[in-house]
């Protein structure tokens, strides 16, 4: 009985779904975790993008909070923003984002991830797909333009404006053009002193946040593992550079950042590593034979949808269980 004394509360049991653990590993403290693996991007955005990289990362993480104790307001449910994962949602869709993007663009995608992608369906645990992946798609096909538009790290952006910014096409767009002679060097590319989304700029930055990660046992390296290396295995089998691939646009944040997301990738190790390689090989095929010039975002929330099914056909044997 000493194991479940903090379970009664006046003489009364406490009833609750489970699983039945007891552990010192809670929401919050996982979220928190990720936040600090994100601050190396953070750092990384601002060096290359100036003020407004902070200021565009601190609108998303107002906006989502702001929209998530909203929803909870109005339908009365408990407030669960001390668990930080809506500071998590913020930070990761702010590094889908261009620096120029306008900020109620931004927050219009904010809403998007909370409200519509997380909230709705039950909140934290509940989505279908990851709230940062879907609203990158929904602002993509919303706003084509402001999405599409980026501007070479080092420029100046607050105070100037649209017209005075030195634009810039991003490796991926050069890759789908076929301007190969244009393309940055792969130093470049892993240091990420080139255009892009906040996040888009400095693979190196993602990879340290994702090792931290995997080092703290918040995620499993079989997603990051088989989504990388699929990209590379694609690459070679075609002729082109994996290194180039895996460090341009949002490869390093989807891997290690929104495809490890617990409530929408499998259980199993065997399907997660099933899940990481089509997250990497649909990618991939946009890259390469698409129209879009990036795939990341589209092919973890394809995936997403296919979660539940991986997870039949992968599902663990129950306990004395006998297989068929």
């Amino acid at each position: 009985m000493e194991l479940f004394k903090d379970l009664y509360v006046k003489d009364s049991l406490i009833v609750s779904s489970s699983p039945h653990m007891l552990s010192n590993i809670t929401t919050s403290k996982i979220m928190g975790n990720v936040i600090i693996a994100l601050l190396p991007a953070l750092v990384m955005a601002t060096v290359n993008f100036g003020l407004q990289a902070l200021i565009m990362t601190c609108v998303c993480v107002v906006a989502s909070i702001l929209f998530e104790m909203g929803f909870q307001f109005i339908t009365k449910r408990i407030y669960t923003v001390n668990d930080l994962s809506a500071v998590v949602t913020g930070m990761i869709l702010s590094f889908n984002l261009p620096p120029t993007l306008p900020y109620w663009m931004a927050t219009i995608g904010c809403f998007v991830a909370i409200v519509i992608v997380k909230q709705l369906f039950g909140g934290i645990g509940q989505n279908f797909a990851n709230p940062a992946a879907t609203a990158r798609i929904v602002l993509m096909m919303s706003f084509t333009t402001p999405m599409t538009t980026w501007v070479l790290p080092g420029s100046s952006i607050i105070g100037v404006k649209a017209v005075d910014i030195i634009s810039s096409a991003t490796p991926l767009m050069l890759f789908s053009k076929e301007r190969l002679q244009d393309l940055p060097s792969n130093l470049d590319m892993i240091w990420g002193f080139v255009g892009g989304s906040l996040g888009e700029t400095s693979g190196i930055a993602f990879l340290i946040g994702g090792i931290y990660l995997i080092a703290k046992k918040i995620i499993l390296p079989a997603v990051p593992i088989a989504f990388l290396g699929t990209m590379v295995i694609f690459s070679l089998a075609i002729g082109i550079d994996p290194v180039f691939q895996i460090f341009a646009g949002g490869a390093m944040i989807g891997a290690f950042f929104m495809a490890t997301d617990y409530a929408t990738s499998p259980i199993t190790i065997r399907g997660k590593i099933i899940f990481g390689i089509g997250c990497g090989l649909i990618t991939m095929l946009i890259r390469v034979y698409g129209s879009l010039p990036e795939g990341v975002s589209f092919a973890i929330l394809f995936m997403n949808i296919l979660t539940p099914h991986i997870d039949n056909i992968y599902k663990s044997k129950l306990y004395g269980g006998k297989s068929k």
